[in-house]
């Protein structure tokens, strides 16, 4: 059965930086809404506030999220499923569940819009079943999320974006060129990672989301991740000798690869959800679980 296309706010500050995320939506999948040019004024607060039973998430240029934005977001109670588009500072922009993703790897979009859905799913769960009884800390904000929680969750189906994966969009099912593409920018991404994965923890850990989310829902195969990473290492350990400095600390970015490996198995693990495991038959959902994890 087809799926319904979701509604994309595009709040971005040039029409450039539109029409290069709108190429990485897939139209059976994301109905881009272009506001860029409230985005650029002091109208996005107004426009999503008009809009907030129309869009379903947000790509959001990082420059316009300044404090008094992102407070006014909150007080409206304007939280919606976010990819945040610009560097990896290891900072929350816009709330908690934010993905972000820097402008040269645009070609993971649809698959962060994904991950940014997923996670608002699942903390929109969580706030409507608080594990010790006490009431959110904003009921407005609370109230605004678990509605939008339950909207997508309604136009999605019971399982939800996170335990369906379009197999249209995993990597064996691209065209090559796309395929080339989508690799290249997982390799732009996993150098982020290990850049920063010593000097800058907080900023390691969002370009690892930005890899896994991809890397989970395009099924890229465990091989390819770590083809990338090895050949990654090779890159430094050749620069590094070439400049006549030592290279054996290389072997320490093993951890990156094993921390990388561990979130992959997170999210292969919430793939099946407990309320399904608990309520279909045993057969039933073997085959639930045969269909993602097989793929």
């Amino acid at each position: 059965m087809a799926r319904p296309a979701l509604t994309i706010a595009l709040l971005l500050t040039s029409k450039e930086l539109v029409d290069a995320c709108t190429q990485w939506l897939p139209v059976n999948r994301y109905k881009p809404v272009d506001l860029h040019q409230a985005a650029s004024g002091e109208g996005l607060l107004e426009v999503l506030a008009h809009q907030r039973e129309a869009v379903d998430a947000v790509v959001i240029e990082q420059s316009l999220l300044d404090e008094t934005t992102r407070e006014g977001l909150r007080r409206g109670g304007l939280l919606f499923p976010a990819v945040v588009v610009g560097e990896l500072m290891g900072r929350v922009d816009y709330h908690p569940e934010e993905v972000h993703l820097p402008v040269d790897q645009l070609e993971q979009l649809g698959y962060n819009v994904d991950a940014a859905i997923s996670r608002f799913l699942r903390q929109g769960q969580k706030e409507a079943r608080p594990e010790d009884g006490s009431a959110p800390s904003s009921a407005e904000s609370a109230s605004s999320a678990w509605k939008l929680s339950s909207r997508l969750q309604e136009r999605l189906g019971y399982l939800g974006v996170f335990y369906k994966r379009d197999p249209s969009r995993f990597l064996a099912n691209l065209p090559p060129d796309e395929q080339r593409e989508l690799l290249r920018s997982l390799q732009r991404t996993y150098r982020d990672l290990l850049i920063s994965y010593f000097r800058d923890p907080a900023a390691a850990n969002q370009a690892l989301e930005s890899f896994v989310n991809t890397a989970f829902f395009g099924d890229l195969p465990i091989t390819r991740t770590v083809e990338i990473h090895m050949n990654l290492i090779d890159e430094f350990w050749k620069q590094l000798r070439l400049e006549g400095h030592k290279n054996d600390f290389l072997q320490d970015y093993r951890l990156a690869l094993l921390d990388v490996m561990a979130h992959l198995c997170e999210m292969y693990r919430r793939s099946i959800p407990p309320e399904v495991a608990l309520a279909v038959p045993s057969e039933q959902r073997r085959s639930l679980m045969d269909s993602e994890v097989s793929s």
